[in-house]
């Protein structure tokens, strides 16, 4: 069997015109390129064609998730060597737009579109498709030295809106809370304060972090401080708070197993935005993301996997340890 006609098959999303705008990522994904690699050897030289496995895109990817993708677009390249893919890093807003203008042909962003993008994507006439390749926990963190344990949803509202100003306010011992955040605009901030103010900007005052893995350094200095990171910045010496998505509700830690099921309220969504009729090799690059091989780099940069199906296991308490 050729690669060309491998390829064409099950491995890629069926795209038909006039598809939805921000279509999420299909578990028909799974299994995709599991033996691409025997196919990349059978290739000609001479084809340059924009196809999934060949030509250029230009990638605009959030500085947070550079790991993930410098790893992702290096595995791709060694497969297919006649993809050219510039790989580039900013902020998803600045990402979108450039989608948009078609100066880019592919965004990796860890949030959803804000309603503003989407507005604009409608008014424009043009389609977006949109593919959940993983997930991320919003870890809230404090100080070791605070007794507080867990927090809902509705007192983080009160924390950043400047509603609860001391620690008492939330159920919790010390004095005025000292909240920290990350540089404003980032993935991790419009992630958090989506789910949190509903989009809305904090109006506490608030310690202004000058980098996302910033923040826990702060907070590892002020017993008063509370804050949030990627799970891939969690210090040992912070606190990571367990949480609820209603105050009475059940709490929960910010685990894989948690994250993977939706059970923890405060995860952001990995996406790989492109444009329905842009490069097929923006399209080859999504599909080799949520393959089997693209997932486990996903995991390894110490995100949870959504495009292929993810079991858990849990060691027996019966079990004694060696």
């Amino acid at each position: 069997m050729s690669c060309t006609r491998f390829l064409n098959l099950s491995h890629f999303v069926n795209r038909s015109a006039g598809s939805a705008v921000l279509r999420p990522a299909s578990l028909l994904l799974a299994c995709a390129l599991l033996a691409v690699s025997g196919c990349a050897s059978d290739r000609s030289p001479r084809s340059t064609e924009d196809s999934e496995t060949s030509g250029r895109i230009k990638v605009v990817c959030a500085p947070d998730l550079r790991v993930m993708m410098d790893r992702e677009v290096e595995s791709f390249r060694k497969l297919y060597p006649e993809a050219d893919i510039e790989l580039t890093y900013g902020q998803s807003r600045e990402g979108v737009a450039a989608l948009m203008s078609k100066t880019a042909d592919l965004v990796v962003a860890a949030r959803e579109l804000e309603p503003e993008e989407r507005s604009v994507v409608v008014k424009g006439g043009m389609e977006l498709e949109g593919y959940r390749v993983g997930k991320d926990a919003i870890c809230v963190i404090v100080n070791p030295a605070n007794p507080l344990l867990s927090i809902s949803l509705d007192d983080l509202r009160r924390i950043f809106s400047r509603e609860a100003r001391t620690w008492p306010d939330v159920m919790g011992k010390g004095g005025a809370i000292v909240p920290v955040i990350p540089p404003p605009g980032g993935d991790l901030w419009t992630a958090f304060f989506q789910r949190v103010l509903g989009g809305k900007s904090p109006t506490a005052p608030a310690v202004r972090a000058d980098a996302d893995s910033a923040v826990a350094r702060i907070v590892a200095r002020d017993p008063n401080a509370i804050g949030f990171v990627s799970s891939v910045h969690v210090q040992d010496d912070v606190k990571v708070l367990r949480v609820s998505a209603l105050t009475g509700l059940p709490d929960w830690k910010p685990d894989a197993e948690r994250v993977y099921k939706g059970d923890y309220p405060l995860s952001r969504i990995i996406n790989m935005y492109v444009r329905s009729k842009g490069p097929k090799l923006a399209n080859g690059l999504v599909t080799f993301v949520s393959s089997l091989d693209g997932q486990k780099i996903v995991h390894e940069a110490g995100f949870v996997p959504t495009a292929v199906p993810v079991h858990f296991v849990r060691r027996s308490l019966m079990l004694g340890s060696h």
